[in-house]
């Protein structure tokens, strides 16, 4: 069984409310249907253009949530209500209010859009971030974490650490087992010096402080977090010690080039980008996403919203 096929059969059992807003498009109905059927998740469809969200009997409860989260950007009351028929914030809404599990979009909407919408309806714990992840199925059935590849461009030291400690604990939900988490850098242990050598070594003793538990290390090159034998010459006696499967790249750039590497040259199965450090699950997709595409993170919010030992009913969600 491959990492899409335990994706898939991890999330069986949570029956996962997943909103998939943009029902217009024929990759979305087709691949709400696979997720029917397959018992996956519960796809709840939903498009602009037949009435179904001016018709929705919470449409006027996601407008209030709307101008109560943003009193500055909401006129009035119908103006409030305007901007809850557009889908993905009524989509983000309805995650809100606990009427959904989570929310899949961007299919035909851009990441900035979905990153808006989640960010005003569902938003991040107090001093959270948003950030994301890509996970790389690799040909030898190892699943690498790749953070952050596609929201936070210049992270701060304390932006780094916030990135792994999130997508720490979002690998133990998606892929069931522990993180390793590898600082990466163009520096091992001190190999190298500069100001983003600086930042990286900020991030490390800054996570050593929030996630004490956590095996880590950095900063590292990234032969040194994922091959033992190199591991052992450059950083002789490092906790990761070359097993690493949660990498943390130091800037938007270097994760983004690093993931397309990895799925065009080895083969990698790229799912994502995993939004990470929301309230509740919204994630985005690519534009040029196919059906299985929009499976695959259907099944991934699936396990973000719900602990993979709750079901809905333990939740007592209406």
């Amino acid at each position: 069984m491959n990492f899409r096929d335990r994706l898939h059969e991890r999330a069986r059992p949570l029956r996962a409310r997943i909103i998939l807003p943009e029902g217009d498009d024929p990759r979305v109905r087709t691949a709400a249907e696979y997720l029917r059927t397959g018992s996956i998740c519960e796809p709840v469809v939903f498009g602009s253009k037949n009435g179904e969200i001016r018709d929705h009997p919470r449409l006027t409860a996601v407008a209030e949530l709307l101008r109560e989260r943003r009193p500055d950007r909401v006129r009035d009351g119908v103006h409030a209500l305007d901007l809850a028929q557009e889908p993905l914030r009524f989509a983000a809404g309805l995650v809100a209010l606990g009427e959904a599990d989570g929310c899949v979009a961007g299919a035909n909407h851009t990441t900035a859009d979905v990153i808006r919408a989640a960010l005003w309806a569902i938003g991040t714990p107090a001093g959270g971030l948003l950030s994301s992840a890509f996970y790389m199925a690799l040909p030898d059935d190892r699943v690498l974490s790749f953070t952050d590849c596609a929201v936070v461009e210049h992270p701060d030291s304390e932006q780094l650490a916030q990135i792994a400690l999130v997508a720490a604990s979002d690998r133990r939900k998606l892929v069931g087992d522990e993180p390793v988490v590898a600082f990466l850098s163009y520096s091992t242990h001190g190999s190298a010096g500069g100001p983003d050598i600086d930042r990286v070594r900020g991030a490390v003793s800054r996570f050593r402080e929030i996630a004490p538990d956590v095996r880590m290390d950095g900063e590292l090159q990234g032969d040194a977090a994922l091959d033992p034998a190199i591991a052992e010459a450059k950083a002789p006696g490092s906790p990761v010690g070359g097993q690493a499967n949660v990498l943390v790249f130091p800037d938007l750039g270097a994760g983004n080039i690093a993931y397309k590497l990895v799925q065009h040259l080895a083969g990698a199965r790229a799912v994502g980008p995993i939004f990470q450090g929301l309230l509740r699950p919204m994630s985005d997709l690519s534009r040029g996403a196919t059906v299985d595409d929009i499976v695959d993170v259907s099944a991934t919010v699936a396990l973000q919203g719900i602990s993979t030992h709750t079901t809905r009913e333990d939740l007592a969600w209406g």
